[in-house]
C-alpha cells in the first residue's frame, strides 16, 4: 500500500534551509554540504561522460547499424532521455536525500517499491563503475599499444583496471570537496576535448567520409537479419552513455541549495552531453579512412586508429591522452554516487553489513567503507572479461539494464499519486504528466529491448547476460527482503532515521 508522501516546500517559497529539509525527510546531517551548483552539474556530466561511453562502445555501435544508428540513434535517445531526466528531476527537488531513487520510491509508493529500486539502482551503478573504469583501461592499453608495441591482453587489462579502481578509491576517501573541484575540471577537460578531437579530425586527415556515408549508411555484423532488431540493438550505444545523472541526486545532501541545484544539474548534464555527444560521433565517423580495417584494429579501440589514420602516431596518442584522462574523471565521479547510495540504503538498514557501510569518518565526513565496497564489487562485475570477448558490453547492459527502470520507478510513481504529490521549487507544472509519461513508456521499452541478445547464433560467448544479472538481483533482493525487511525502512517521522534513536544512528559516525 502507498502511504502519503511527505510535505514538500511549496513552489516559489525563499531558498528553503536544505539541513532543516533533510531533517524534516527524517535524517541527520552528516555528510559536509561543501559541493555548489556547478558541482553538482559536473558530477552528472562527468559520470555521463562522451568520452568515455561514446569512445568505449564505438566499436559495438560500428558493429550494431554502423553510421546511421549511431548518429541518429544519439539524436533520438538523448530526447527521450531528456524527459526521464526533466521527470527525475522534478521528483529529487521534492526528495533531496543521497538515497535518491530508493527514497523517492519509498516515500511514494512504498517500502517494497524503495527496497526493489534501491537495488536496482545500485546494481546500475556499480556496473557503470566497471564499465567506465574498464573502458579506460582498454584505452590505456591501446595508447601503449601505439607508443610501445605493448598487447593489451584480457589479462594485462584487467591489472590496468585494478590499478585504476584503486586510484578511484583513494582520491574519494579526501572527502566531497577534492570530487567537487575534480568535476569541475572534468566540464571543461571534456568540453575542450570534443573540441579538439572534432577540430583535429576535420582539418589533418587527408580524406573524410561523405555526409550520405555518416547520416545513412547501415551496416550490420551481429548475426541477425532483421535490419530494425538491429538497429533497436544498436541504441545501446547511446543508452549506456546517458546513464549515471542521478549521481546529482546522490549527492545531494552534499550540495548547497539542493532542492534546486540538483534538479538543474541532472537536466544541464543530459542536453550539454546530448549536443556535445552528436558533434564527438560525426566528428570520429567523417574521419573513418577504411571502414572494416578500423573495426577490426588490433588495438581493440577504433576510435584510437580512427586518430591513428587521420594523425599518426603522436597525433593519436596526444588524443588518446585526453581521451584517457576525461575516462577517469569520469569513473571518479561514478565511484563517489555508488559509494553514497551503499552509505543510504545501509543507513536504512537495507545492505548486508549495514552497520559497516554506512560509516562515515569524523576526519573527512566521507563514507570510507562504502566507498571501498563500491570498488570491490565493481572488480568482481569485470571477472568475466578475462574469458569472454563479449563480456564487456554485457557489463556496460547490466548498468542500463539495472539503472535505466530505477529511473523510471519513481516517476511513474509520482504520476499515480496525482496531486498527492507535492512538488519542491523545481518543477515541470503543467508539463509534468506528459513529459513522465513519455518518460515511463521510453523506459518500459528500452528496458525489454537490452535483455534481448545483441549477437546471431547465441552462444556462451555472444549471450547477453543483462537479463540473468536483473534475474539474479530480483531473486536475491526478494530473499534478502525477507530477511532484511524488519532492519530496512526509510524515516517515518522526522527523526534520526527508520525505527532508530539518535545514539543508535550516531554509531554509523566514527
Amino acid at each position: 500500500m502507498s502511504r502519503t508522501p511527505d510535505p514538500a516546500p511549496s513552489p516559489g517559497l525563499p531558498q528553503q534551509d536544505e539541513e532543516q529539509r533533510l531533517r524534516e525527510l527524517g535524517y541527520r546531517p552528516v555528510l559536509a554540504r561543501r559541493m555548489g551548483g556547478f558541482g553538482n552539474f559536473a558530477i552528472s556530466f562527468s559520470v555521463i561522460s562522451i568520452l568515455s561511453g561514446c569512445m568505449t562502445l564505438y566499436l559495438f555501435g560500428m558493429n550494431t547499424g554502423g553510421p546511421a544508428v549511431m548518429l541518429w540513434g544519439w539524436a533520438a535517445v538523448g530526447l527521450f532521455v531528456l524527459c526521464v531526466g526533466l521527470s527525475l528531476a522534478e521528483v529529487t527537488s521534492a526528495y533531496p536525500t543521497s538515497g535518491a531513487l530508493y527514497y523517492m520510491a519509498d516515500r511514494l509508493g512504498g517500502r517494497r517499491w524503495g527496497w526493489y529500486t534501491g537495488w536496482l539502482n545500485l546494481l546500475g551503478l556499480l556496473g557503470a563503475i566497471a564499465g567506465i573504469d574498464y573502458g579506460a583501461a582498454l584505452f590505456i592499453g591501446a595508447f601503449a599499444n601505439i607508443q610501445w608495441g605493448f598487447e593489451p591482453t584480457p589479462g594485462k587489462t584487467m591489472l590496468i583496471f585494478t590499478a585504476i579502481l584503486l586510484l578511484h578509491a583513494v582520491l574519494n576517501l579526501f572527502g566531497v570537496r577534492l570530487v567537487s573541484v575534480l568535476n569541475s575540471v572534468s566540464v571543461w577537460w571534456h568540453l575542450a576535448g570534443v573540441a579538439l578531437i572534432v577540430g583535429a579530425l576535420a582539418i589533418f586527415p587527408d580524406h573524410h567520409q561523405s555526409p550520405s556515408f555518416v547520416f545513412t549508411e547501415f551496416v550490420n555484423e551481429t548475426g541477425w537479419h532483421n535490419p530494425l532488431y538491429v538497429a533497436a540493438i544498436g541504441l545501446l550505444l547511446a543508452q549506456y552513455t546517458f546513464s549515471g545523472y542521478d549521481a546529482s541526486a546522490h549527492l545531494s545532501e552534499e550540495t548547497s541549495h539542493a532542492s534546486v541545484a540538483a534538479s538543474r544539474g541532472i537536466v544541464r548534464a543530459i542536453w550539454v552531453s546530448w549536443v556535445a555527444g552528436f558533434v564527438l560521433l560525426a566528428g570520429l565517423t567523417f574521419a573513418i579512412q577504411d571502414y572494416d580495417a578500423t573495426r577490426t584494429t588490433d588495438t581493440r579501440v577504433p576510435p584510437a586508429q580512427i586518430m591513428l589514420d587521420g594523425l599518426g602516431t603522436g597525433g593519436a596518442s596526444a588524443l588518446l591522452l585526453v581521451v584517457i584522462t576525461a575516462q577517469l574523471f569520469c569513473g571518479n565521479a561514478e565511484v563517489a554516487a555508488a559509494s553514497r547510495m551503499v552509505f543510504a540504503f545501509s543507513r536504512d538498514g537495507a545492505l548486508p553489513g549495514s552497520h559497516l557501510w554506512r560509516k562515515v569518518s569524523d576526519r573527512t565526513q566521507t563514507p570510507v567503507a562504502a566507498v571501498w565496497l563500491s570498488v570491490v564489487v565493481a572488480g568482481v562485475l569485470a571477472l568475466p572479461s578475462l574469458y569472454s570477448s563479449t563480456a564487456y558490453n554485457a557489463v556496460t547492459a547490466i548498468n542500463v539494464i539495472g539503472i535505466t527502470p530505477a529511473y523510471a520507478i519513481p516517476v511513474f510513481l509520482r504520476l499515480r499519486a496525482g496531486d498527492r504529490f507535492r512538488p519542491g521549487p523545481w518543477h515541470l507544472g503543467r508539463w509534468s504528466r506528459p513529459v513522465g509519461w513519455i518518460a515511463v513508456v521510453w523506459v518500459a521499452c528500452v528496458t525489454v529491448l537490452f535483455c534481448l541478445p545483441q549477437g546471431s547464433p547465441v552462444t556462451v560467448d555472444t549471450m547477453n547476460y543483462a537479463s540473468i544479472a536483473l534475474a539474479v538481483v530480483l531473486v536475491l533482493a526478494s530473499v534478502w527482503w525477507y530477511v532484511a525487511r524488519r532492519s530496512y525502512g526509510t524515516p517515518t517521522t522526522a527523526a534520526y532515521g527508520s525505527d532508530r534513536d539518535q545514539a543508535e544512528f550516531a554509531e554509523g559516525i566514527v
